[in-house]
């Protein structure tokens, strides 16, 4: 069984690419990973095209955790998911996280072969409860 994917969604395609950096930095390549960030014309946002491409990146049978920075990368990734496959829909999370500390202690917990489940209660237990 392959390990859980891991997808970075930021505003900022800086951001998004330096978020995979630190996760590759750490984890090496046990995780699949992919990223996107930033608008189609190169400014801050996100597209649902990109992440929809993002997934397909990293996809993996264990699933995929999505780490995001704001509220707009977020309704975009869950627009994202719901044109999904059904088989792919339920075996996608969002993890509400910290993007760069919840996308390295999401990745180290699933480079471990952790179930999806897991790596994201693993990125949540950063959240302020």
């Amino acid at each position: 069984m392959s390990n859980v994917g891991i997808v970075i969604v930021s505003h900022s395609a800086n951001v998004a690419s330096g978020t995979a950096e630190m996760v590759r930095q750490m984890v090496g390549d046990e995780v699949p990973l992919a990223y996107c960030g930033g608008d189609p014309d190169g400014g801050l946002g996100t597209s649902v095209e990109a992440i929809m491409q993002a997934i397909d990146a990293a996809w993996s049978d264990s699933g995929i955790a999505i780490l995001v920075d704001l509220g707009g990368a977020e309704t975009n990734s869950e627009m994202a998911i719901e044109m999904q496959p059904s088989e792919r829909r339920g075996k996608i999370v969002i993890c509400n996280a910290p993007i760069v500390e919840g996308a390295v202690m999401a990745a180290t917990e699933a480079s471990g072969g952790a179930p999806l489940e897991d790596v994201k209660r693993t990125a949540e237990e950063l959240s302020p409860a």
